[in-house]
């Protein structure tokens, strides 16, 4: 492998603004589709109580966390906060799901909503998230590892 060059003060700073135009990019696009969402959602919010609060509080930490890692791409940080939004999305769905047990009650009516099965399976392609972050990880280091061995 060849070593690369050293980067001058000058490319630092255009590869540092690229990077916050990709960021900024991705966030407004979050942004719009939230925008589209809570549209669609707002009826459904009539019927459940706080249902615009929630999504409203998982998309902040959310791009957040995004914000965070791409900000930081390039080091292993960028994998560990991949990480850590996969571990939030996970405690954030057992959470605003009731564990997967949705109870509402209209009247007289008392209405339970079983989704357990969905919860699990977005559990499970968050954790495969969670995996592919620890092994870009693990791969990270490795790759820094032979080019100092150079």
């Amino acid at each position: 492998m060849e070593a690369k060059e050293p980067i001058n003060a000058k490319q630092k700073i255009r590869k540092n603004i690229f990077r916050l135009l990709k960021t900024t990019i991705k966030v407004i696009i979050v942004i719009m589709v939230y925008v589209l969402l809570s549209q669609l959602l707002a009826p459904a919010s009539v019927l459940i109580p706080g249902l615009q609060d929630i999504v409203a509080t998982f998309l902040m930490i959310y791009v957040a966390l995004m914000v965070v890692g791409d900000l930081f791409s390039g080091t292993i940080l960028q994998h560990f906060f991949s990480g850590a939004k996969s571990l939030f999305v996970i405690a954030y769905l057992v959470f605003s799901l009731n564990s997967g047990l949705l109870d509402y009650t209209f009247g007289n009516v008392n209405l339970i909503i079983d989704v357990r099965v969905f919860l699990e399976v977005a559990m499970l392609l968050e954790l495969l998230g969670f995996a592919k972050s620890m092994m870009q990880a693990v791969n990270f280091v490795s790759e820094k590892v032979e080019l100092t061995a150079v």
